[in-house]
């Protein structure tokens, strides 16, 4: 996962209407019921089938951190699917996204004007249009590099170039993110 795609999996989270659950058991339990088995989720871990089974008994109740992670980032990836789809449908069809970022921006741009790479923060709302194609490509399994492609294009459009008031020709690079926050 890149730093477009883990922002956006942030912004889905804050839609949730519910806190996944909390206890080792309780999550274990949670992936048990999506994944079916245990050699499934054991799979989807890294961990022996043998350590899920200790894990919703309660006999083992703290997995060593770097499994910890991996357990709440699979919940979180499955916890609440339909809350996550109506928001991203409603961003893609009526209320756009909100990119938040410091990031190098570079520039190709006609002769007499700067094409410096330096660092920008910026707040930008991007319409419905960009939102749904982030959605499509994130979906298809885009790279980090499309989905930074399709946010330079928006930023590009609505930012730099105001919406098509001006610097017609201006060509944006979205480099080197420092951080990068979406909300929708």
């Amino acid at each position: 996962m890149g730093e477009i795609d883990d922002a956006l999996e942030r912004a889905e989270a804050e839609a949730f209407t519910r806190n996944p659950p909390k206890s080792l058991q309780a999550r274990i339990n949670f992936l048990l019921s999506k994944l079916k088995t245990t050699r499934a989720v054991a799979e989807e871990l890294g961990v022996s089938q043998r350590s899920v089974e200790r894990y919703r008994r309660g006999d083992r109740k703290r997995p060593p951190r770097h499994i910890a992670d991996r357990i709440d980032a699979a919940v979180r990836a499955r916890w609440q699917p339909l809350v996550r789809k109506r928001r991203r449908r409603e961003a893609a069809t009526t209320g756009g996204i909100t990119i938040e970022t410091r990031a190098r921006f570079g520039y190709s741009a006609p002769i007499g004007s700067t094409d410096d790479p330096r660092l920008r923060r910026l707040t930008v709302h991007l319409p419905p249009a960009y939102a749904d194609r982030l959605f499509a490509a994130r979906q298809q399994g885009a790279g980090d590099q499309q989905l930074r492609d399709i946010v330079a294009e928006g930023l590009q459009e609505e930012y730099f170039r105001d919406g098509g008031r001006r610097a017609d020709r201006l060509e944006v690079a979205f480099t080197d993110i420092d951080y990068i926050d979406v909300s929708f």
